[in-house]
């Protein structure tokens, strides 16, 4: 009876999903990734071709699957980049946990593949590798604790979330897997320097992960290897590091042409952890830099997104994200190029890997939705209401 006296009240009407999705999110770094992605696959016809050859497969095998496993990336990455940051959180928060046992139950379940480092389950038709989905979990938990530590009353999330990083990287090193370890520590120092952190409290603990790596060189066979070999004099031609410094020598500026490099004949993982050297040999210099560029476009837009926003978590999270998934890129180059010494890291959407690809696509996708556009209000205006 009311609403035919005076009408209906008029509801609040709600901007589509879809309308809003694109109006909000980074369309920089959204297009940078579809084209890193679109380098992967255009590497992978090149890379991949040979190993399927030495395998009896199908020459596109791999390059078949990482189309497969690139589609699942992209359809996990625009589905969370659409989610709300306590969405995030939660779906972070959850997946750290489950990866984290799966991480634990390793040693007893899982497998090598002949590559001296149980990193893999086996599925039968794919392998999947718990510690690439464990790393953005990781970032998004220590970035939930670090937050709620800020409130009154809050947890001690600052050492709630060192705890979980000495037994991640505990959990890692026994594998062994020192890249890995080495990337979460750095994804946590971020996290814990944005959220206050002094500097001296940051060096203090790299300072400790020195004398830590320092004892297991002189334990771990594997870690020894592979720091000789970066600090020896001269390259084994015949390594792998070796093959992919001539390769990127012969590339030069515009590289060889395409199909005609000849590192993807003789490296074994030229597919996975040295496609940067193939790309550097069949197309130079300018698909390196063109590679480089797309990656920072993505942490740098990222980070200046992020410098506007108000809310601890996102900031903490988005920092955290959007560093690991530089740092990453940036290690796997470097080991190409004999900055550092190897770590069996792939490069983000660009190297073939189910789990690799997938997980980029998860952390990318949690990156993009807690940097959309969202009301902060002015600074000034927050600062009145407070003190009024």
């Amino acid at each position: 009876m009311t609403e035919m006296v005076y009408g209906s009240m008029p509801g609040k009407v709600s901007e589509p999903v879809l309308p809003k999705w694109w109006r909000t999110i980074d369309k920089w770094s959204l297009t940078a990734v579809l084209m890193l992605f679109g380098i992967g696959i255009l590497l992978g016809l090149a890379a991949s071709v040979p190993l399927a050859t030495r395998n009896n497969l199908d020459p596109f095998h791999y390059v078949e699957r990482q189309g497969f496993f690139g589609a699942l990336a992209l359809v996990a990455m625009l589905g969370v980049s659409m989610l709300p940051p306590e969405a995030v959180r939660r779906i972070g928060i959850v997946g750290f946990f489950v990866s984290f046992v799966a991480l634990a139950a390793l040693p007893f379940l899982g497998t090598d593949f002949g590559k001296g480092a149980i990193r893999w389950y086996s599925l039968g038709f794919a392998s999947f590798q718990p510690s690439e989905f464990l790393k953005p979990g990781f970032i998004v938990f220590s970035a939930w604790m670090m937050a709620a530590a800020q409130e009154i009353n809050g947890p001690p999330g600052r050492l709630i979330s060192f705890a979980s990083m000495v037994m991640v990287v505990f959990l890692l090193a026994i594998q062994p897997d020192f890249g890995q370890s080495m990337l979460v520590i750095f994804g946590w120092c971020v996290v814990y320097f944005v959220a206050g952190a002094s500097m001296a409290i940051i060096v203090s603990i790299l300072g400790m992960v020195g004398g830590v790596g320092f004892l297991l060189y002189g334990m771990s066979e594997h870690l020894a290897r592979r720091i000789d070999g970066f600090l020896a004099a001269d390259v084994d031609p015949r390594s792998q590091l070796g093959y992919a410094t001539n390769a990127i020598q012969e590339g030069g500026f515009f590289g060889v042409g395409v199909g005609e490099g000849q590192v993807k004949w003789t490296l074994p993982d030229a597919h996975t952890d040295f496609i940067i050297a193939v790309a550097a040999e069949e197309y130079g210099l300018i698909l390196v830099l063109l590679i480089l560029g797309l990656y920072g476009t993505v942490v740098v837009r990222s980070m200046f997104r992020l410098m506007k926003e108000r809310d601890p978590f996102v900031r903490l999270a988005g920092s955290g994200l959007a560093c690991i998934f530089g740092v990453q890129a940036m290690i796997n180059m470097g080991v190409a190029v004999r900055l550092l010494p190897a770590k069996g890291m792939t490069l983000p959407f660009v190297s073939y890997g189910g789990s690799s690809v997938i997980a980029a696509g998860i952390t990318v996708g949690m990156l993009l939705a807690l940097t959309r556009s969202r009301p902060q209000g002015e600074l000034q205006d927050i600062l009145f209401r407070r003190g009024r």
